[in-house]
C-alpha cells in the first residue's frame, strides 16, 4: 500500500542552513532567502533593493572609468584580510590608478555548494566595510551556486565605475625620461601572507597582507601635484617588476632601480630567501607605483607618507632614455641585472 502525504511535497529542502546548498542557486525561494539574509542586510540601498537586472545611477557630466576584476585567492582568509577586502580594494584601486574617483560597484559571486555561511558572512562583512571606507556603493550583483569541488569555495567578480575629475589623466604611456619612480610602501607582503597560510609556514614575525584602499593617496597626489604625476599603477599580480616592465614598454622608456632604496620588510625578505622567491615579483594589494616629475619626487613621497597606507613610501629609481622597454636594477656592489617579465606567476592564485 502506498502511503500518501497530507500535503504537496516540497521539491527543495527546507530549514535553517549553515552551508551553501545547490538550491541557493535555483532562483527560487532559497535564492531569495540567501539574498535577504546575507547580502541585502550588508549592501542594501535604493539602487540594489529594487533587485533589477541592472542599476540606474547618477553620474555627473564628463568621462567615467570602468574596471572589472575577478578574485580567486586561496585560502579565502589570510592574515590581514580575506577575499572580500581584495574584491573591493582591487577594483577601487584600479579606478584610482586611472585618475578616477570611485563611485559604484557591482559584485558577482560564484558560491560552491558546502561553503560555510559564517565564512560567507565574514567575506561580506569585509566587503561592506571596505566599500563604506572607500565611499563606494554596491548597486547591483549576482550569485551563482556550483557543485561541490567546482569553485574552490568562493569566487568574486567586482566591476567599478569611477568619475574623472579636474583633467587628471595618469596613463601607462605617459612616463618620460627623467621621471622619478616612487612606491607607496613595503613590497611583497600580500603574496607572502597568503603563501604562509597556504603552506602552513610559521615565521618569527607574522606577515600580514597589505590590502588597502589607495584612492585617498591618489586624490592627495592629484590635489597637490596634478599633471606632474604621469603614471600610476598598483603593483598587484606579478609584483613591482611586472608593473614596471609594462610601463617601460608602453611608454618607450627604460627604468633604473637602486637596490638599497626598495622597501622590503625584513621578515618578507627572509621568507622569500627561504622559499627561493624574488620579492620584486610577489603580489601586493596596497602598494602603488608612481612616475612623477623629478622635481616632484620629494613632495610625492611626503604626500604618500602622510597616510597610514603610505608610511613606507620611497623613491626607488628613475626613468631613462636608454635601454627602452627594459628595467635594470643597480646593486649595492656596483653591478646591474635585468629585471625581466616572468613567463608565469611565482605564486598562483594570490589575488
Amino acid at each position: 500500500m502506498t502511503t500518501l502525504t497530507s500535503g504537496p511535497a516540497c521539491p527543495a529542502p527546507r530549514g535553517v542552513y549553515d552551508r551553501v546548498q545547490l538550491g541557493h542557486g535555483s532562483g527560487g525561494k532559497m535564492s531569495a532567502q540567501l539574498l535577504r539574509d546575507h547580502f541585502l542586510p550588508r549592501f542594501g540601498n535604493p539602487h540594489l533593493d529594487a533587485l533589477g537586472d541592472g542599476a540606474v545611477v547618477p553620474v555627473t557630466g564628463g568621462e567615467i572609468v570602468l574596471s572589472t576584476d575577478t578574485f580567486v585567492v586561496h585560502p579565502l582568509e589570510f592574515p590581514g584580510g580575506n577575499i572580500g577586502h581584495l574584491a573591493v580594494h582591487g577594483t577601487v584601486n584600479d579606478l584610482a590608478m586611472m585618475g578616477a574617483k570611485p563611485r559604484y560597484l557591482s559584485a558577482g559571486f560564484v558560491l560552491e555548494e558546502g561553503l560555510p555561511l559564517d565564512l560567507l558572512g565574514r567575506v561580506l562583512d569585509a566587503m561592506e566595510q571596505a566599500a563604506d571606507d572607500a565611499g563606494v556603493t554596491v548597486v547591483t550583483g549576482d550569485t551563482k551556486v556550483v557543485d561541490r569541488g567546482k569553485a574552490d569555495g568562493l569566487f568574486v567578480n567586482t566591476t567599478g565605475v569611477g568619475v574623472l575629475v579636474d583633467g587628471f589623466r595618469p596613463e601607462p604611456t605617459a612616463a618620460r625620461a627623467g621621471d622619478a619612480v616612487i612606491v607607496s610602501g613595503p613590497l611583497a607582503r600580500h603574496g607572502m601572507a597568503v603563501m604562509a597560510v597556504r603552506e602552513g609556514f610559521s615565521f618569527e614575525s607574522e606577515i600580514t597582507s597589505d590590502t588597502a584602499n589607495l584612492a585617498p593617496l591618489v586624490a592627495a597626489l592629484r590635489d597637490e601635484l596634478g599633471s606632474r604625476v604621469h603614471v600610476l599603477r598598483d603593483a598587484t599580480r606579478g609584483g613591482l617588476a611586472s608593473a614596471l616592465n609594462e610601463i617601460a614598454a608602453a611608454s618607450g622608456v627604460g627604468v633604473e632601480l637602486e637596490d638599497g632604496s626598495i622597501p622590503i620588510p625584513g621578515p618578507v625578505q627572509a621568507a622569500c630567501e627561504m622559499l627561493g622567491l624574488d620579492p620584486l615579483y610577489v603580489a601586493n594589494e596596497g602598494v602603488l607605483v608612481a612616475f612623477v616629475d623629478a622635481g616632484a619626487s620629494q613632495d610625492a613621497v611626503r604626500i604618500l607618507r602622510s597616510f597610514p597606507q603610505g608610511a613606507g613610501a620611497a623613491a626607488i629609481g628613475s626613468a631613462v632614455g636608454e635601454h627602452t622597454g627594459m628595467v635594470i636594477l643597480r646593486t649595492g656592489v656596483g653591478g646591474t641585472r635585468v629585471v625581466d617579465m616572468l613567463p608565469g606567476d611565482q605564486l598562483p592564485r594570490i589575488c
